[in-house]
């Protein structure tokens, strides 16, 4: 079976990035650059022993969609605890709501933003009393 085990995030602003991924969810970075030969730095999303997986941010390598264009690869979705003290920082950090809060009835809280590099990504915040 082919699982998911690594993503990589396209982004003009490698600094600008850092920051709004590292502020809002906690990641930390390592840089690859050496090793890619571009700019490129290793994501840490969270603890080894958790559920989940790592990736990185890359120096995108031509234009980024226009808005309002579908959607042309992965949206990747990230759990988070508190979805409404996760959508503020996401605000305050220079995201972008492209499709708001909405209940998965019985399961969870989902929603998508733009992030500062004009990425598409969600956050997910289970809850069984969503509706």
């Amino acid at each position: 079976m082919g699982r998911l085990i690594h993503f990589e995030i396209h982004v003009d602003d490698m600094e600008r990035a850092k920051k709004f991924y590292g502020d809002v969810f906690g990641w930390t970075f390592q840089d690859w650059s050496d090793y890619a030969g571009m700019p490129y730095f290793g994501v840490v999303t969270g603890d080894d022993k958790e559920l989940g997986i790592n990736g990185a941010l890359m120096k995108r390598q031509s234009a980024p969609p226009e808005l309002g264009q579908a959607l042309n690869g992965y949206a990747c979705t990230i759990g988070v605890e508190d979805y409404d003290a996760i959508d503020a920082k996401i605000m305050e950090l220079g995201g972008k709501v492209a499709h708001p809060k909405h209940a998965l009835p019985g399961m969870a809280w989902q929603g998508y933003y733009l992030d500062p590099e004009g990425n598409i990504f969600g956050i997910h915040q289970p809850d069984e009393n969503a509706k």
